[in-house]
């Protein structure tokens, strides 16, 4: 991975959370925050450690910020210095502009200012949340486009020895099934498995499907196995 110049405005556990994560990388850090007790306890952790205001052109620039590979504008509440912020850097001419949103709306202004790329963090847990809290076999949810997502879950012990086909599991060629992209069983990961592979219990699998079959999953299951 070519190492890159990242600015991350913003130092509350989302910055944080993105500065720590670049940082250990291998990137170049530079971490900007208003508040000077926030920039103070990140010092160590990344390249660079600045109390500025974002919203200030000329502080930026001072910063070098417009000369960054990327930026990232992680302000969460004050929607009005996020959306400034992302004006000014996209101005300077930062090649790439991520930024978080708090809510739809925030998010849409966000875009039309020109971000690269909008995140909402909140909204993609709940998300998980909702794909995983009835489906006690799905562990994370990670959505592609609306109604369709890759879902990693955990063999239970009840399917111990059937095969990814027994289980519901097609082709990688049928768009429309739920579709095995890879096997983990203790440290060894299989990609593309095959459907007559047997499972074994805690194997872990991540798949692809439309939410209507993954929600079908356990209803399948239960039927085929426990009926």
């Amino acid at each position: 991975m070519d190492k890159k110049q990242v600015a991350v405005i913003g130092l509350g556990r989302f910055g944080i959370s993105t500065i720590t994560t670049l940082y250990n990388l291998g990137h170049d850090v530079l971490a900007i925050d208003k508040d000077d007790e926030r920039v103070q306890s990140v010092i160590g952790q990344v390249t660079y450690a600045i109390s500025a205001d974002c919203t200030n052109e000329n502080a930026l620039r001072e910063l070098g910020v417009q000369d960054y590979d990327a930026a990232v504008v992680a302000i969460g509440t004050d929607i009005v210095s996020s959306v400034m912020s992302s004006v000014l850097l996209k101005t300077m001419g930062v090649k790439m502009v991520m930024a978080r949103a708090r809510d739809s709306l925030h998010a849409n202004t966000l875009r039309r200012v020109g971000v690269d790329r909008v995140v909402q963090p909140e909204e993609e847990m709940g998300t998980r949340l909702a794909h995983s809290f009835f489906n006690i076999s799905v562990e994370e949810y990670l959505e592609l486009t609306p109604n369709y997502g890759v879902s990693r879950f955990r063999v239970p012990e009840r399917f111990g020895g059937t095969t990814l086909n027994e289980l519901g599991f097609s082709s990688h060629r049928d768009s429309y099934g739920l579709t095995p992209l890879a096997l983990c069983r203790k440290r060894r990961v299989t990609l593309n498995p095959d459907l007559e592979l047997k499972l074994e219990s805690g194997d872990l699998v991540v798949v692809a499907a439309h939410d209507s079959d993954l929600e079908s999953l356990d209803v399948v299951s239960e039927e085929e196995f426990n009926g």
